[in-house]
């Protein structure tokens, strides 16, 4: 027992601290994900509402306007298309997902930028699995957490590991997630 209470102390340690970044990827992007329906944690939305002189009706210009009114309103934004969902009404879409409606008759327009969350974009990201390599990266790091807890049941000896304080933890550890699952589906 004193051997295997050695070897899992100096692997769980070594391997512990080569997926702390990782850790810390999951668990970013896990707390971002779990309020999903409080925020949208990969982009903030900027809306501007603004007005134009330039004309916007659809017309053989209507590419050229709309890149003018860019120029003067979003300048470093790229036009991508645009179509009129009513006979008054534009949508235009920019790269990046930005978008822009006008009212062709009043001038009258509103702009929202999507822009990227600095950290949590890119954790999300690596948390949807963009590849092939990175699923099986994830998937030994998932294996790795599953000797993290096997492992940390014989790092400790005496009242404070498995059999005194850390078994009372080890028990609730267990039982909470079981209780929640029996108060959700139920």
């Amino acid at each position: 027992m004193k051997k295997i209470r050695k070897w899992s102390r100096i692997l769980h340690r070594d391997i512990g601290y080569f997926f702390i970044g990782t850790t810390f990827i999951y668990a970013l992007s896990g707390i971002a994900l779990n309020h999903i329906n409080d925020w949208n944690p990969n982009y903030t939305v900027d809306v501007e509402q603004f007005q134009t002189e330039i004309p916007l009706s659809n017309d053989a210009d209507i590419e050229k306007n709309i890149k003018q009114l860019l120029s003067t309103i979003a300048p470093g934004e790229t036009y991508k298309q645009h179509y009129f969902p009513e006979k008054d009404l534009l949508k235009i879409f920019l790269k990046g997902g930005s978008s822009m409606v006008v009212n062709t008759t009043s001038g009258l327009g509103r702009a929202e930028y999507l822009r990227k969350r600095l950290v949590f974009y890119e954790v999300n990201y690596l948390h949807y699995n963009p590849s092939k390599w990175w699923m099986w990266f994830s998937d030994i790091f998932a294996g790795a957490l599953i000797f993290f807890t096997i492992t940390a049941l014989f790092i400790v000896k005496g009242k404070k590991g498995i059999i005194g304080r850390g078994g009372v933890y080890t028990i609730l550890g267990i039982l909470i997630p079981l209780l929640f699952l029996f108060f959700l589906l139920s």
